[in-house]
């Protein structure tokens, strides 16, 4: 695994890697869940992340309870010097972004946004719960240092429930106090939450796909995707693909 510090250089170093589920026969996965190597990911274009997730659509109204909820722990962070990202308020405050990663997850995950919870491998800095596996195997955080850019890491603890068992003097899983212990607890996986979101979207989309026999179906960038992991003589380069997708779009509307 590579380190991944962010952008001040005396942070502390996390190891990185992508969290998810196998890709039917193009990409393999062990037990429910499987660390793959960043390196080893199709490359994402950065130019769509403006923090408007352009890619899912119109983001619809505010959710008003969930305004109250975002304001509010903004205010507490804005207190210790910290910022909630604007992509990550966006996403979980508008009608047709939030939930969306719910809606698509193969493996029941779920959004569960946590209070601010101390970073247990470093001082001043704090991690955010945003989203969950149904079964715990994995959760994941947004990382906030003061005067840095927000980022998403995971772990296989609830560091909520860490902090609160060692609050009420109840047993707990792991040595909050032991930084060597937590950091290789932590890793990191995107630069941003969109980025983040826009992965997990397209990853889980795809395993729908393949469980369904859906693949034709799908639009470019989704084939794009997934051409990554094909052998170099049976991928599909752009073109076909949207002629494969124009051909389908063409025999749906025939047949309606």
């Amino acid at each position: 695994m590579s380190e991944q510090s962010g952008s001040d250089p005396s942070s502390v170093d996390f190891d990185t890697a992508w969290c998810a589920t196998d890709l039917g026969k193009y990409r393999a996965c062990q037990y429910t869940y499987e660390d793959y190597s960043l390196e080893d990911l199709p490359p994402l274009d950065s130019s769509q992340f403006t923090g408007a997730f352009r890619w899912l659509g119109d983001a619809g109204s505010p959710i008003p309870r969930q305004v109250m909820k975002l304001n509010g722990l903004a205010r507490d962070l804005a207190a210790r010097g910290l910022t909630l990202p604007r992509d990550f308020v966006t996403f979980q405050t508008t009608e047709n972004l939030y939930g969306s990663l719910d809606e698509v997850s193969l493996t029941g995950c779920w959004t569960n946004l946590s209070d601010r919870l101390p970073s247990p491998v470093e001082a001043g800095a704090f991690l955010v719960r945003f989203f969950r596996d149904q079964r715990n195997c994995v959760i994941w955080y947004l990382y906030l240092r003061p005067l840095s850019e927000a980022f998403v890491v995971y772990s296989d603890l609830d560091y909520e429930f860490e902090y609160e068992a060692r609050r009420d003097r109840e047993e707990t899983q792991t040595d909050l106090e032991d930084a060597e212990e937590q950091r290789p607890a932590i890793l990191w996986c995107a630069p941003s939450f969109e980025e983040f979101a826009h992965r997990f979207w397209i990853e889980n989309r795809l395993r729908h796909a393949v469980n369904d026999h859906e693949l034709p179906m799908l639009e470019p960038q989704l084939q794009e995707y997934l051409n990554h992991y094909r052998p170099p003589g049976l991928r599909c380069d752009r073109v076909l693909s949207e002629i494969l997708c124009e051909c389908q779009s063409v025999y749906v509307f025939a047949n309606r």
